[in-house]
């Protein structure tokens, strides 16, 4: 059996930020940045709360099985909150998505390597 690999994204707004929070948000904001995102185990949050409050968190997981993704959802969505909450930032409009990369259309130069090597 192959593990498979998923790719989770949790995007949010957050929600009446006191001054003291949005202050703690812009000073890390550097730390946070969209230059710097990766799809990680442990998850990585960024955002520009100076352009607008929206945030994204990104993880990655793996699994055995094609429903394994549900379960990997739903621990990035609850690491995800449980990380706002523990910090006492509200937040709005949450969504989730999820890919599984084992079932990701193969791009051009994908296809063109499968194609010389015969695969």
């Amino acid at each position: 059996m192959s593990t498979r690999t998923f790719r989770i994204t949790v995007r949010g707004a957050f929600d009446a930020l006191t001054d003291a929070q949005r202050a703690a948000l812009l000073a890390d904001a550097a730390e946070h940045d969209v230059l710097r995102s990766a799809f990680t185990p442990e998850g990585n949050l960024t955002y520009d709360i100076a352009a607008r409050p929206a945030f994204v968190f990104r993880f990655s997981a793996t699994g055995e099985e094609e429903e394994d993704i549900l379960e990997a959802t739903e621990l990035a969505e609850a690491t995800a909150t449980g990380w706002l909450t523990e910090r006492g930032y509200g937040f709005k409009r949450l969504r989730t998505t999820a890919e599984d990369l084992s079932q990701a259309p193969l791009g051009k130069r994908q296809r063109r390597a499968a194609r010389i090597s015969g695969t």
